[in-house]
């Protein structure tokens, strides 16, 4: 795939067959739920789960969320609350914020019919260039590429883009490299193809090579020993690591529960009361200062239930989950419009962050004394 020159200037490579890949696409794509038609709605929440999530990991969430929301309109009807539940396990819930949003306005400014064309998908709450660009090609057939982390891959091979694909300029490069295959009458095919691709074939490492449709065009496979090395991404920071404490208060056979703020991480959801630790304190002192700071309760002996580690996409945390029965004569409990009491049932109901789980999860095992 190496440019020669012809009379003096440079005669581009040529560019991969885009026949080659799509019959390679119609004899070898997975039945994902997703391909059975064109709907747009659908199509649309399959690729903002597909965002940073593998599609063996995706289908079930994918399956819950359009069972529960088959159209639109369904979501756009829900509260945030519910929508968040049954989004739960799925992480970075925003976009389920985001999804909702958006879906009232598709109601209110399109009649709750998704939009066809990018411009008018770019200004939905939560929809991208990526998004926005798959929704109108893969649902109506735009000619326009779409390109995520699959595609980069195969692209950077192909062209053996050497920078760093997270950077503007490498990405623009690929994307005009790619966009020469391009057929204007099947973009949803190619496009929907060159993602297939990356994540069955030129995967991030051990590519197969042989099997793969464009292998006699790609500069990585003729000229490199390991295809794999490309892309190239720069080191990345090390994640931070974040100690907390929370307290599981009970009272009455109630649980004290308090709802995140509505935008930031895990945004909307239910959690134990707690929060950092600050330098010098051990994490009991951690867990009596939130507890007081948040609910003005002071309380004596905490019991220790365990400590919770869950990593986050830029920090990992060490959660150390306490216990406490407030006696039913302590007096009231001050907490704001942000937290109820709720019993174990409740508490199942609300959508909480995984790590709240797993705190809950060893609560619970401390109370039955295992």
């Amino acid at each position: 795939m190496t440019a020669r020159a012809v009379n003096g200037s440079v005669e581009p490579a040529p560019a991969p067959s885009a026949a080659a890949l799509l019959r390679w696409y119609e004899r070898e794509h997975r039945p994902l739920p997703w391909r059975t038609d064109r709907d747009p709605y659908r199509i649309w929440i399959a690729e903002v789960l597909l965002q940073q999530t593998r599609v063996a990991q995706a289908i079930p969430y994918y399956e819950r969320f359009v069972t529960r929301y088959p159209d639109v309109t369904a979501l756009a009807r829900a509260s945030e609350e519910e929508v968040l539940k049954v989004w739960e396990g799925a992480g970075y819930y925003a976009r389920a914020r985001n999804l909702r949003r958006a879906a009232v306005e598709v109601v209110d400014r399109f009649a709750g019919r998704v939009p066809a064309s990018v411009a008018e998908l770019r200004g939905l709450p939560g929809i991208g260039p990526y998004i926005a660009s798959a929704v109108a090609s893969l649902a109506f057939n735009a000619p326009v590429l779409a390109l995520e982390a699959n595609g980069l891959r195969v692209g950077a091979r192909l062209s053996l883009e050497r920078g760093d694909v997270r950077a503007r300029a490498p990405r623009q490069r690929i994307a005009k490299a790619l966009a020469r295959s391009l057929p204007v009458t099947d973009a949803g095919a190619f496009n929907e193809a060159l993602m297939e691709l990356g994540e069955t074939i030129c995967t991030p490492v051990r590519p197969a090579c042989p099997r793969c449709p464009w292998a006699s065009t790609c500069r990585a496979r003729q000229e490199l020993p390991d295809p794999s090395v490309l892309p190239r991404r720069s080191h990345r920071p090390k994640s931070q690591r974040v100690v907390a404490s929370v307290v599981a208060v009970r009272r009455r056979g109630r649980w004290l529960v308090q709802r995140r703020p509505s935008t930031g991480l895990l945004g909307g959801l239910w959690e134990l009361p707690g929060g950092k630790q600050e330098p010098g304190e051990l994490p009991e002192d951690t867990a009596r200062r939130e507890l007081r700071e948040e609910t003005g309760l002071t309380v004596g002996s905490l019991r220790l239930a365990g400590v919770v580690r869950h990593s986050y996409t830029h920090f990992q945390v060490e959660l150390h989950v306490f216990v406490v029965e407030t006696p039913s004569g302590l007096g009231p409990i001050s907490i704001g419009p942000n937290a109820r009491w709720v019993t174990d049932a409740g508490f199942e109901r609300l959508a909480r962050p995984r790590a709240t789980e797993k705190a809950m999860a060893l609560v619970r095992r401390l109370l039955r004394g295992k």
